[in-house]
């Protein structure tokens, strides 16, 4: 698990959206979506559900 992507994670929660999430990171939207794919298959969980521009946490991702 790398750090970073825990990092990521928490601004997209707090952005409640991918792009809004990767220009505050200073990253591109498709590596903020790249690193929340790769998390959620790290833990084994559906981190998001989208909800046309915006996410929401699933139940495993709030946990």
């Amino acid at each position: 698990m790398n750090l970073n992507f825990l990092r990521t994670f928490i601004c997209v929660v707090e952005e409640g959206n991918y792009s809004r999430a990767a220009n505050r990171l200073h990253l591109s939207q498709p590596a903020v979506s790249m690193q929340m794919q790769t998390l959620a298959e790290d833990l084994g969980v559906e981190l998001f559900r989208r909800r046309g521009h915006r996410v929401e946490l699933t139940e495993g991702g709030a946990i």
